[in-house]
């Protein structure tokens, strides 16, 4: 299913969504750095990256409508700054909104489908509005605001064409460690699907849970014995997962499904930063320190989310923590993988300049499973129908 995709950050929902079968034929980035390590990844035909087309472009000098009836599908996750709880939480009044764009983008494409990414704190309640603005701006995109007509009028009209609305839109929160990510990524998603292909539908079941990965590690010891480490002598490290464990001694049932990723589990095989030549961006940064407050991610454990930082790169995120209690920055590979990009898929530049990068991108696990998902429903509903005998 072709598609294009805007705000690509370093390629992370894009690369996603091609692992489920999406064919990109544009990806919009304004950010030059973004551009710099996509492009060189491009040059050197990393496997769904090779073909890649990318604009270094404005989104808003962008003429969508040339991939009317050409692409099926649009993605992207608009900047989140504006409604991040580390940011300055203008939402709208920010300029760097950009949720009005991608409204743009289906209006003058008219896809099929489409799916954006943002952080959860859209999801707060002095964003209520704007979050009901952007829903339904998707549901009906043809109904665009006047140029004399400002926001609030806007949505009352779109409050009273909902029903004749073209798309169904799912809101739906999301952590991408219930998703196979390791990494406890809280976001918001925007799924939308044309009426006329699916005038209802749900969004894909979590395939990862903390309860299974609890029962591998206190009830089995399976975990431990994967990775050759000794148990830990004491219990989970807070009371919830505590009783969560004994919960799960107590039915003796193995909770369905996979237990979710651990950084342990995701840097496997990659040995102490700058030990595998073979392996890019595997390189120490000196200076990790932990102090109340900034402490680093338990390495059993998903990682905190990674982030890019206003002004600049925090430590506190950006680091493991080890069963001894020392922390140490993550490398750019260690990130990368915390993110699902693969080994081949090379960064260049600064460890900061990186970080930023990876701290915006969007889990490659999480819009895998998506993508997956919205292409499973597409294509059933564009499959022809048996007539019965």
């Amino acid at each position: 299913m072709r598609s294009v995709e805007m705000f690509s950050g370093c390629g992370g929902l894009a690369l996603g969504l091609a692992r489920a079968g999406f064919e990109h034929l544009l990806l919009v980035e304004r950010d030059r750095h973004s551009v710099v390590n996509m492009r060189h990844n491009i040059d050197r035909r990393i496997e769904h990256v090779g073909h890649w087309q990318v604009h270094d472009d404005d989104v808003r000098a962008v003429d969508w409508s040339w991939f009317n009836r050409k692409a099926e599908f649009v993605a992207g996750g608009p900047p989140c700054q504006p409604f991040s709880i580390g940011g300055l939480h203008r939402g709208e009044e920010d300029g760097r909104d950009m949720w009005p764009e991608a409204v743009r983008a289906v209006r003058e494409i008219k896809p099929l489908g489409f799916l954006f990414e943002n952080v959860r704190g859209l999801l707060r309640p002095k964003f209520s509005e704007h979050l009901e603005w952007i829903r339904l701006s998707l549901t009906e995109p043809d109904l665009a605001q006047g140029e004399d007509e400002d926001r609030a009028s806007h949505l009352v009209r779109l409050r009273e064409y909902e029903a004749e609305g073209t798309h169904q839109v799912c809101v739906v929160k999301v952590n991408a460690a219930d998703y196979g990510a390791p990494q406890k990524r809280h976001r918001v998603l925007f799924m939308g699907l044309h009426k006329n292909v699916a005038p209802s539908f749900e969004p894909p079941a979590p395939t990862h849970s903390r309860e299974r990965l609890l029962w591998d590690q206190f009830v089995t010891g399976d975990y431990w014995r994967r990775h050759r480490v000794r148990k830990p002598p004491q219990w989970p490290g807070n009371a919830a997962d505590c009783r969560t464990v004994e919960a799960l001694r107590r039915v003796g049932r193995e909770p369905e499904g996979l237990p979710w990723v651990t950084v342990r589990d995701a840097i496997s095989g990659l040995g102490k930063p700058g030990s595998r030549p073979d392996v890019p961006n595997h390189i120490m940064q000196p200076g990790a320190r932990a102090y109340p407050g900034h402490t680093g991610s338990p390495i059993d454990e998903p990682a905190k989310a990674l982030k890019a930082g206003v002004h600049g790169v925090p430590g506190g995120e950006n680091m493991m923590s080890f069963e001894d209690g020392s922390v140490r920055y993550f490398t750019v590979r260690e990130a990368a993988r915390l993110q699902g990009l693969p080994d081949d898929y090379e960064f260049v530049g600064s460890w900061t300049e990186n970080m930023r990068q990876l701290g915006n991108a969007a889990p490659v696990q999480l819009a895998e499973s998506f993508g997956r998902h919205m292409q499973g429903i597409l294509s059933k509903a564009r499959r022809p129908s048996r007539r019965a005998a």
